[in-house]
């Protein structure tokens, strides 16, 4: 069952003979937040804020003391705050979220390890292999936690390892083959959220599934436009191809769940890439006017398009 909004409220208010104290009293029981929801809110932010600061507190610590510290209570203050936490995490009788940010948290501070360790006994690694390291060395915490902030550092971090991977090792690939591969990385990514949460029945959260869509439309965008501009490979095909394909399907769910986000990453990267296209094919003053009344005419027809649409899944 959908839960009720503000815009259906003030649909209802117009068409019905409700008093305004009714219409006060639905907005406050099913809108307004009360005085519950502001305390969880400010918990939750309150110690999430103390995780970021407790951890920025050691990178700075380490940062400042680092000549000073014997190398043995460098690692050993890590290794000891990471126990500590997962130990919390383990036998605490706190919150499963609470117990989540903390794992977070100790995320974190494996990265500062490894990062200490490579520093003291200079192994010579790549950028990447510290990366992929970090990557493998929490895979477990993110799948038993199945936190959406601590899925979204993982995936940043498989996004860091492919990147340092191709500037570092990886010389022999086709300069948009990296772009190819964190596209279809993200977008599988996002596909499986969607379906394990229809899977399970359960609601996934927004802000997860649109921040991930809305990086890979921006890797889209970025190696179409890029792609126009070199000479055409296998790579370019491919994300071409691929980016189409998505692009339908992100069309299609967005339609089917009413989420007009979708549709406007989609338009807007369009656009850029349509433009992109123009300037390809001529760079001379006649065709910058056409490509200005191009950029105007179609991001104020998008606009009023999603706007439309809007209202239109509203009084369905």
């Amino acid at each position: 069952m959908q839960k009720i909004n503000r815009e259906d409220i003030h649909i209802i208010s117009r068409h019905s003979n409700c008093t305004s104290t009714e219409i006060q009293e639905v907005l406050k029981n099913n809108i307004y937040s009360d005085v519950n929801s502001w305390k969880k809110f400010l918990q939750l932010f309150f110690i999430s804020l103390g995780i970021c600061f407790t951890t920025a507190g050691i990178l700075f610590f380490f940062a400042y003391n680092w000549e000073k510290l014997h190398k043995f209570y460098k690692i050993g203050i890590i290794e000891g705050l990471i126990i500590i936490t997962t130990l919390i995490v383990l036998f605490s009788k706190i919150k499963e979220l609470f117990k989540n940010i903390i794992l977070t948290g100790a995320s974190i501070l494996v990265g500062v390890l490894f990062a200490v360790f490579g520093q003291i006994y200079q192994t010579g690694a790549n950028a990447y292999d510290f990366f992929l390291g970090w990557t493998m060395a929490i895979t477990l915490w993110v799948v038993i936690s199945n936190f959406a902030p601590l899925w979204l550092f993982f995936l940043t971090l498989i996004n860091t390892t492919i990147i340092l991977y191709s500037q570092q090792v990886a010389s022999d690939w086709q300069d948009l083959f990296p772009l190819l591969l964190l596209f279809i990385v993200n977008t599988l990514f996002l596909i499986s959220s969607i379906y394990i949460s229809k899977i399970r029945q359960t609601t996934h959260q927004t802000w997860f599934t649109n921040l991930i869509a809305l990086a890979a439309c921006f890797i889209a965008t970025i190696g179409i436009s890029a792609g126009i501009f070199e000479d055409t490979d296998a790579s370019f095909i491919s994300l071409l191809l691929i980016v189409l394909l998505s692009y339908s399907l992100g069309i299609w769910y967005g339609h089917q769940s009413k989420n007009i986000f979708y549709f406007a990453i989609i338009a807007f990267s369009g656009i850029i890439m349509i433009t992109s296209l123009l300037i390809q094919v001529s760079s001379e003053e006649a065709m910058i006017f056409l490509i200005s009344l191009f950029i105007i005419t179609s991001v104020t027809g998008t606009i009023k398009l999603l706007v439309d649409l809007q209202k239109k899944w509203n009084n369905a």
